[in-house]
């Protein structure tokens, strides 16, 4: 993914898709997620593996804000919150449920 200067910059909803399905698929683990600085594009790709695993939202902007600091962008939270998991559900339903945190 490109880095995004723009405040409001569109994050491509098939890149972050396919990152997830990366992340999810096992046979790719042990993995590091990461880029350019590892706080925007790695973050809303986290943020949205996060909610993929039944995070609350205040857990998974929480921990967003955590590592981004001052860096955190109200644009990338509200990606992060917007963004359609549905069509991601029927991957790793095992794994999803490893990971979950009420």
């Amino acid at each position: 993914m490109s880095p995004m200067q723009e405040p409001f910059a569109d994050i491509p909803d098939d890149a972050i898709r396919e990152a997830l399905k990366i992340i999810l698929d096992e046979r790719n683990h042990p993995l590091l997620i990461h880029c350019k600085r590892g706080k925007h594009r790695t973050g809303c790709v986290v943020g949205c593996l996060r909610r993929l695993q039944k995070w609350c939202l205040t857990s998974v902007l929480d921990e967003y804000q955590r590592f981004a600091a001052a860096k955190a962008r109200m644009c990338d939270q509200r990606f992060v919150e917007s963004f359609d998991i549905s069509s991601l559900k029927h991957l790793s339903a095992s794994h999803l449920k490893r990971s979950s945190v009420a």
